[in-house]
């Protein structure tokens, strides 16, 4: 029975009697008022990661009822079940800690429990790449629903976005322009309803990369979480997952190699945070694919960026909605798209382009020959630096310090980066390198959005706003500057980050596309012999921190676990 069972006989809690394990579960859920015609249908289970710590799926009660609706109207049972939720905010260390986590259980309870197909419901940051990583490993039917932007508030007759304009107006705060009363009107004003960041941090790039990737229905990524829209969407997902449940197709039938390069293609496009591409490693890496990190680069020279959105650009999510969603981004991007590969909708993506909305004299979305930026969003820099790769949203850095150098001004961790960025004897100018190390996945633990390192408190009050800032760490896709991720081994495994010293001159050439610490490669042997490993985070010995600590990869293999 198992091999091809279906519906409630799907699989069964093991007694070792089929029969009576049968009987048991349908003991059990008619105890919930369920009919004999219910218990025949196709069964779709939808993830409920609603939470009161999760502001930005404030609307999941009523996603998950649109979904049930839409399942219902097409004949299937659904069934919601929780799992993890994660919200940026409310996630000690970080909440890259925690994805890993999360994935192992929407992956269990897609197995564990009897479904013919599954809609996944996520939004901010983490939840999504979770979801997308438990999908390709249970490769049971799956499509996925977003929770959506949020709307804009308004401050002083300006427009505002989380958290784009929070980190802008906080580093006004750090810089003594704003004080504390201002400060305090503005964060009840960034974030006016429920719903994902509304600027193209990470939320948003992973929604449009997962409509991209085909695992979303078309206009999915882009509808504001208060719209009709959202709802109406969530219910057409819960009628096509009835449909999949019968004929498919499967997560590795939809996520190809073709698939993940028209993400690919999207991230640059969009400039999309640079988080992506360490989700994109890991989800790929579930289905025995890799992301080349050269490859992404070469994209990245050959398609233009195309969406004029914060942090990158001026608008806002719910402008590109109105300008045609992502659909208006592929429609541009064609020649540089696999059209044939396929989707959720059980046609290719070309097909799904041609039907979606034209929206005439929109300006949200550029042309390839007026584009935002005649490249893509992010480069991927090496050198000696940065040996594994390192990567720079270049899209949204200071023009003036793409190609730089710098004295290198050195903080160990993140508590040696509290304590002194801020004390006037800092030996700082603003031509400095700020370098933050042991802040990677294994060192900090967690790989915290820390790399948007602050300006040293007395710089900000002279008026610098930009920095380059190089760590291992990585940067929220709402911030902005010239900061350099995901360094390359990271220095907690001994990665020359570990190496740098106080003085060391830093070279950055981000057309050239090279991180160089410039120092002779004698010197450095001398530093790597007397280099030792930072001693075990407390708690590592046991439970969750072991494991991760035992098993997280690297930033350019998506920091999964080793065995998954």
């Amino acid at each position: 029975m198992a091999g091809n069972a279906r519906g409630m006989k799907k699989g069964l809690a093991q007694y070792g009697d089929e029969a009576f394990s049968l009987y048991m579960r349908r003991a059990f859920v008619k105890a919930m008022g369920y009919s004999d015609d219910a218990l025949t249908r196709p069964i779709v289970g939808i993830a409920d990661t609603g939470g009161d710590y999760n502001a930005c799926h404030g609307g999941m009660a009523k996603l998950i009822e649109a979904v049930k609706r839409g399942v219902m109207l097409a004949g299937g049972m659904p069934m919601a079940f929780p799992t993890i939720s994660i919200h940026e905010s409310f996630s000690h260390p970080t909440s890259m800690f925690l994805r890993n986590l999360m994935a192992m259980d929407t992956e269990e309870m897609i197995r564990a429990q009897p479904m013919d197909a599954v809609v996944l419901i996520g939004g901010c940051d983490k939840t999504v790449p979770a979801q997308l990583m438990a999908a390709a490993s249970a490769d049971a039917p799956a499509a996925v629903v977003v929770t959506g932007p949020m709307m804009t508030g308004r401050y002083r007759g300006r427009r505002l976005g989380a958290c784009t304009d929070c980190r802008r107006l906080w580093a006004s705060y750090r810089a003594g322009e704003l004080d504390d009363a201002d400060i305090d009107e503005i964060t009840g004003r960034l974030a006016p309803t429920i719903g994902t960041c509304m600027v193209m941090g990470t939320a948003s790039t992973m929604a449009c990369v997962t409509e991209a990737l085909g695992m979303m229905l078309p206009g999915g990524a882009t509808v504001p979480a208060v719209n009709a829209d959202r709802l109406r969407i969530a219910e057409r997902t819960g009628r096509r997952a009835v449909e999949m449940a019968e004929s498919g197709p499967r997560p590795s039938e939809v996520m190809t190699a073709d698939a993940f390069r028209n993400a690919l293609v999207v991230l640059q496009a969009i400039g999309g945070s640079t988080n992506g591409l360490i989700h994109l490693a890991a989800i790929a890496r579930r289905l025995g694919l890799a992301i080349d990190l050269d490859e992404f680069d070469r994209i990245g020279r050959e398609v233009p960026m195309l969406v004029d959105l914060k942090p990158s650009g001026e608008h806002y999510m719910e402008n590109l909605y109105e300008s045609g969603g992502l659909n208006a981004v592929l429609r541009e991007l064609a020649p540089h798209l696999a059209l044939d590969a396929p989707t959720i909708t059980g046609r290719p993506l070309g097909e799904n382009i041609e039907e979606g909305e034209r929206v005439p004299g929109q300006v949200v979305v550029r042309s390839p020959d007026r584009p935002v930026r005649p490249s893509g969003g992010l480069a991927v820099l090496r050198g000696n630096l940065a040996p594994g790769g390192a990567v720079i949203k270049h899209s949204a850095a200071s023009p003036e310090l793409v190609s730089h150098r710098g004295r290198a001004v050195v903080f160990e961790s993140l508590e040696d980066l509290a304590r002194r960025i801020d004390d006037p004897d800092l030996d700082v100018d603003a031509d400095s390198v700020l370098v933050l190390r042991n802040a990677g996945p294994r060192g900090a633990p967690g790989m915290p959005e820390a790399g948007y390192l602050p300006i040293p408190g007395k710089l900000a009050r002279r008026g610098v706003r930009d920095m380059v800032r190089v760590s291992d760490a990585r940067m929220s896709g709402t911030a902005f500057g010239t900061v350099v991720l995901h360094v390359t081994p990271e220095s907690h495994v001994g990665g020359p980050l570990a190496l740098v010293r106080d003085g060391d001159s830093i070279s950055l050439d981000v057309e050239a596309r090279r991180l160089e610490l410039e120092v002779d490669a004698a010197e450095l042997r001398s530093r790597r012999e007397s280099w030792a490993p930072p001693p075990p985070h407390p708690g590592s010995e046991r439970g969750y921190l072991k494991l991760y600590m035992d098993s997280v990869l690297q930033a350019d293999q998506g920091c999964d676990f080793d065995f998954m």
